[in-house]
């Protein structure tokens, strides 16, 4: 007599066997970030998601919120910070650049004053002061700060005026106006921190300017599935089920997998970024005639022959694309779009080459050194291309090609030792020599065979 086949029925031995497993996970997960989560924290948090049941029902909607939002928040912290968080319900994450402070409390924000009440058992009342910016280092006092005061029993905040069932995120667009420090210093921190919510929360966005939601509002709605707050045309009481006052930042225009909250990488933000202005072109394969896009420089860091750049390129076989500052690039939903379009970016050292993330994967960045920029070059657009697929390609351009030696000298330390420049002088006298006064007119013979690689890598039928 034939046996009946056995059934696997989703009882308490494969339940244990998942947990432990999940247990496993975690605690591998944990070691690798440097955090400590008990696991009935985990378990209890699985237990309440969506895909779990108990007694065959879906649980409590607001215990799974509550949940979910205590989860995350305590993403943002690691290590002493995480055990602060879990035994007082606040903590901040003090990086090499950055401040992130979270509250897994309810809180009530005072728009007024931009003060954040925190509920405390401590003994004595402590306050934080924040400006809410990703890097601290650069003190801009244009950020405008916030008080964060943990209060006690005694003390009786303001009423609040609003209610909300999502967690508030304090953050300034107080910088603007350069590509550069936007995606660097607002942008992608805003994605790091925020990402993990999926869109469940509210954004305080400090030193409110409408050309930052004109430019930027595609990204906001995106991480955020409600209106975002102006603080100053507020002026009122709001209570929250936790806080996050300022954005974490990882390093120049990158993102770090294993840097908290973990698991985000330069990919991950690129595929964001096509979702949210809607790029077509994944990859340079889609783009069938090779179309490359100058960047002309009208002040400072100009090509002094780029007509003669232009005809070389249209020579090698380059639909060309030349691109001046006008309501073209400061109108991000429409250039996004013309960058994703092009299979070869080129320009002179500047902010104008962070758009090089809206490049489809495979694409080349060509970037034209500087005198006295190799380090920045490198750094902020060489690391960034690699790190989400682009080929990047540098040109540094020889003395002859910089107009530095007809204001200085063939023999002058700024031509030949530009390190000495930045050694005496710093930063500030660095930047008005090499950034402010230099121009380039580029060798047309050299140029030719960077030129000819980059074609030859987007037009490569193996690629």
């Amino acid at each position: 007599m034939e046996k009946e086949p056995r059934k696997l029925i989703f009882g308490a031995t494969p339940a244990l066997v998942f947990l432990l497993s999940l247990s496993l996970l975690c605690v591998c997960v944990d070691f690798f970030w440097g955090n400590t989560v008990p696991f009935d924290r985990w378990v209890q948090y699985f237990s309440t998601s969506e895909a779990g049941f108990r007694d065959g029902k879906a649980v409590n909607k607001t215990l799974e919120e509550q949940e979910f939002i205590r989860f995350h928040l305590a993403r943002l912290v690691r290590g002493e910070d995480r055990r602060d968080l879990d035994a007082t319900g606040f903590a901040c994450d003090r990086a090499v650049h950055s401040v992130v402070c979270v509250s897994n409390k309810h809180v009530r924000i005072d728009t007024r004053n931009m003060t954040v009440y925190i509920p405390s058992d401590q003994a004595v009342e402590h306050e934080t002061v924040v400006r809410p910016y990703a890097r601290q280092e650069d003190e801009l006092k244009v950020i405008t700060p916030v008080r964060m005061l943990q209060y006690r029993n005694t003390t009786v905040p303001p009423e609040c005026q609003y209610n909300h069932d999502v967690p508030a995120v304090v953050f300034s667009s107080g910088s603007t106006g350069n590509v550069f420090h936007e995606m660097n210093e607002i942008i992608i921190p805003l994605y790091i921190t925020t990402k993990q919510f999926q869109s469940r929360v509210l954004f305080v966005l400090e030193d409110y300017k409408p050309s930052f939601m004109t430019k930027y509002g595609k990204v906001l709605s995106r991480l955020s599935a409600y209106e975002v707050m102006n603080p100053a045309a507020n002026g009122s009481l709001h209570c929250f089920p936790g806080s996050v006052v300022g954005l974490k930042y990882h390093d120049n225009l990158a993102l770090n997998s294993s840097d908290i909250p973990g698991g985000y990488s330069m990919s991950d933000f690129r595929h964001f970024l096509r979702q949210a202005y809607d790029l077509k072109f994944v990859h340079v394969s889609q783009i069938t005639k090779p179309r490359l896009m100058l960047l002309s420089r009208t002040n400072t860091r100009r090509f002094l022959n780029e007509d003669e750049m232009i005809a070389l390129m249209e020579g090698i076989g380059f639909q060309v694309l030349v691109i001046r500052r006008s309501k073209v690039i400061s109108n991000l939903n429409k250039f996004s779009q013309l960058i994703n379009s092009c299979s070869v970016l080129v320009g002179a050292h500047g902010a104008g080459l962070t758009n090089e993330i809206f490049l489809p994967s495979g694409a080349v960045m060509v970037q034209v050194e500087l005198l006295g920029t190799e380090w920045a070059s490198n750094t902020y657009y060489g690391d960034t291309a690699r790190a989400m697929g682009v080929h990047y390609l540098r040109y540094k351009i020889e003395a002859e090609e910089s107009s530095l030696v007809k204001l200085y000298g063939q023999n002058h330390s700024v031509v030949t030792d530009p390190g000495s420049v930045y050694r005496d002088g710093g930063y500030r006298a660095a930047r008005t020599v090499y950034l402010d006064q230099q121009n380039v007119r580029v060798n047309l013979v050299r140029f030719r065979e960077t030129l000819v690689e980059a074609l030859s890598i987007v037009t490569d039928l193996d690629r």
